[in-house]
């Protein structure tokens, strides 16, 4: 009987745990929102202004609020309902949409529209590290590897559509996309309201000061050589290799294929990632979970050595599909292997840390590859990203020996506690 009962959370789906689902329609719509609205404003911005640089302006206005805010952020959610700090986040993000309908209605200075951005990127803040700390409490630990996966793709059907939506609606006027914006963020908020929170761990009184909780998850990352040999292995994957950046200049100097090709090789990326995710949401992994996060890494790093040198289409278009799909599997071990060695009252402040890292890695690394191509050549600044990555890849593989052998994601919590 204890054996059959042991056996049974095993065997159950992931999407049957209570809340999940509607967990993932909550987020699902979250998203949704998010890509419209980074689209939407972008183009609404550049056509107010007809300035470039406006748009660095854009991304810069809700970058600054979250690099500051993130580490407070992850205190909080370690300190108080992630739940609760969820729907207060989206519940600001949705005022900021309903601000920017307000805006689009009218004739109104583009400063305007960076003050919304900023407040945006304030809500943003706590949005990151309070997702990735609710999931553990929503689904079992022995689910939780499946649930990633299952979430990582729902994820990118959002970050597909959502631009493509967000395009749609523009040709219909901001104030319609804004109100779609609007709608999505309330309609996650609906449904995160139902969602149990079985899982959660009794939070733990305040002992010490503000600016030590603060660094307690940098403290924690470094104490621990799987997490930090995770997150700072996909910093330097992306900040040194990540040809994003160089997909303008590629489809119109070096493809020839203009705006359509270029539509088609920054899609060909989140395909690649998608139907990985759909792969992995079926057949987790289950063995040898360290070295396939090394091996997703360095093919990373040989797709886009093979994009730098391409000259044809559909051979960047396949380098990008298959630098996709190996970004998904770095993403589902290292964010697996974080949620599993981290304890329920540390994962705030700790995906903070990550939330930090990674937008660091992308912001950086699209100047990396942009400063790059301007003093090297875009072909050189490619295939120069291509080959650190690699080199990164051999480096932390013998500097970081306990992350390489992690063979199961169940066996991360014990190897974690005696590094």
């Amino acid at each position: 009987m204890t054996s059959q009962a042991s056996a049974e959370p095993s065997r159950r789906r992931v999407l049957r745990e209570p809340g999940f689902a509607a967990f993932l329609i909550a987020r699902l719509a979250a998203v949704f929102a998010m890509q419209i609205q980074a689209v939407v404003v972008a183009w609404q911005v550049y056509d107010i202004t007809r300035d470039p640089l406006s748009l660095a302006w854009v991304g810069l206005a809700q970058f600054i609020p979250m690099l500051c805010l993130l580490l407070p952020a992850g205190d909080l959610v370690d300190r108080y309902s992630r739940k609760r700090i969820l729907l207060l986040s989206w519940s600001g993000q949705a005022l900021c949409s309903g601000m920017l309908l307000y805006l689009s209605l009218g004739e109104h200075e583009v400063g305007y529209y960076y003050l919304v951005l900023a407040l945006f990127g304030c809500a943003r803040a706590f949005t990151g590290p309070t997702l990735q700390s609710l999931l553990p409490q929503i689904v079992p630990r022995e689910q939780l590897a499946r649930a990633i996966a299952v979430n990582s793709m729902i994820m990118k059907v959002a970050v597909i559509g959502g631009p493509l939506m967000g395009g749609v609606l523009y040709a219909f006027g901001g104030s319609l996309a804004y109100a779609v914006c609007l709608g999505c963020f309330v309609i996650g908020i609906l449904m995160l309201l139902p969602v149990p929170v079985l899982y959660a761990a009794k939070i733990l009184p305040v002992t010490n000061t503000a600016w030590q909780r603060f660094t307690a998850g940098i403290r924690y990352i470094r104490s621990r050589p799987i997490i930090l040999g995770a997150i700072s292995l996909d910093l330097f994957a992306v900040l040194l290799g990540g040809v994003v950046a160089l997909l303008p200049i590629y489809a119109s100097d070096v493809l020839h294929v203009g705006p359509e090709g270029l539509g088609a090789l920054r899609s060909a990326v989140a395909v690649g990632a998608l139907l990985m995710g759909i792969y992995l949401s079926t057949r987790a992994l289950t063995r040898h979970v360290g070295r396939v996060m090394f091996v997703a890494v360095a093919v990373f790093g040989v797709a886009n050595l093979v994009f730098a040198f391409s000259t044809l289409f559909w051979v960047s278009f396949a380098a990008m599909l298959v630098a996709g799909a190996a970004d998904m599997i770095s993403v589902y071990v290292r964010t697996t292997l974080i949620q599993l060695a981290t304890p329920d009252e540390m994962r705030g402040r700790v995906n903070a840390v990550n939330m930090l890292f990674i937008g660091s890695s992308n912001e950086l690394g699209e100047f990396r590859a942009g400063t790059a191509a301007a003093w090297l050549g875009t072909v050189p600044a490619a295939v120069m990203g291509g080959a650190a990555t690699l080199a990164v890849v051999v480096g932390w593989a013998w500097g970081f020996k306990p992350l390489r052998q992690v063979d199961r994601f169940s066996d991360v919590e014990s190897v974690s506690r005696s590094a």
